[in-house]
């Protein structure tokens, strides 16, 4: 028996310009070649990728680009460490950059810092694909922490200049830099989150208000839908996280429930209208 379920899909969830713009430039050139490789996942959401891959995509790691040589290798929006470039040149590989503008910003402003002689924390993810790129431009010489609790094992200068991950939460960087201060530091803190994913949060929280059920679409390598999952979460506790259109069950939902779908910035909308009709099928 239908469940009869009035089912919404947020407007403004989905790629940021950074992912559209290496998507793009990723079917541009699969159209012309029929293939093209990549360091790394295109975009942390494993159904993109699959589609990709199935149109000719190659996804490679830096251990498979040092037998490359000759070939077309596309640098995703998350960017790129020094010795990814120094190495493609020396190796005769055409690099399509497509590095976020924002995360490009971003770099050339650490490096900066670093020529300056500054002492760098950034507060992001460990092993994440920004935040290597971000620090290979000081030499891998930048403190990088997830939590301030990280800190308290480690022996910190008194001055120091504090970066963010593009896609961390702006009130926690600034919880993290008030506590430095507080901890008797001098902080340069430079706010460099991208207001396209922070303004995410107030539109989100606005559009989980709105429903019975919050049903938020993300792979679950996203950083960034980690983060969003939570605002919506924050305001509406009957949000549930999906990756997959077969991770829902119809006990989620009750008799004429109105439900919202949204995503991070590296959820495809194609992924969540296939969620959309898999719920009214339900």
């Amino acid at each position: 028996m239908s469940k009869n379920l009035q089912v919404t899909i947020d407007k403004d969830s989905g790629f940021c310009f950074g992912v559209v713009y290496a998507i793009d430039m990723a079917e541009e050139i699969l159209e012309e070649d029929g293939y093209l490789y990549c360091l790394g996942d295109i975009v942390h959401n494993d159904e993109e990728v699959a589609r990709l891959k199935a149109k000719g995509l190659r996804i490679i790691s830096h251990e498979d680009l040092q037998d490359l040589q000759n070939e077309k290798v596309l640098i995703r929006a998350h960017g790129e460490a020094p010795e990814t470039y120094k190495f493609a040149l020396e190796n005769n590989i055409t690099l399509i950059d497509a590095s976020c503008p924002v995360v490009l910003k971003l770099q050339n402003r650490i490096k900066t810092s670093h020529d300056d002689q500054e002492k760098i924390l950034i507060f992001g993810k460990h092993g994440h694909a920004e935040v290597i790129g971000l620090q290979g431009q000081t030499n891998n010489e930048a403190i990088v922490f997830q939590d301030i609790d990280e800190l308290d094992q480690v022996d910190l200068p008194s001055k120091f200049t504090l970066y963010s991950q593009t896609t961390k939460s702006v009130d926690k960087f600034y919880a993290i830099k008030n506590e430095l201060l507080a901890r008797g530091y001098e902080v340069k803190a430079n706010d460099t989150i991208c207001r396209q994913v922070s303004n995410r949060y107030e539109d989100l929280e606005n559009f989980s208000k709105q429903y019975d059920k919050i049903i938020f679409v993300s792979g679950k390598k996203s950083s960034n839908g980690k983060v969003l999952f939570d605002v919506c979460q924050s305001v509406n506790p009957q949000t549930y996280f999906v990756s997959d259109p077969n991770e829902l069950t119809a006990d989620i939902f009750s008799s004429n429930d109105t439900v919202g779908i949204c995503g991070a910035t590296s959820t495809p909308m194609w992924l969540m209208k296939k969620v959309k009709e898999t719920i009214e099928g339900m």
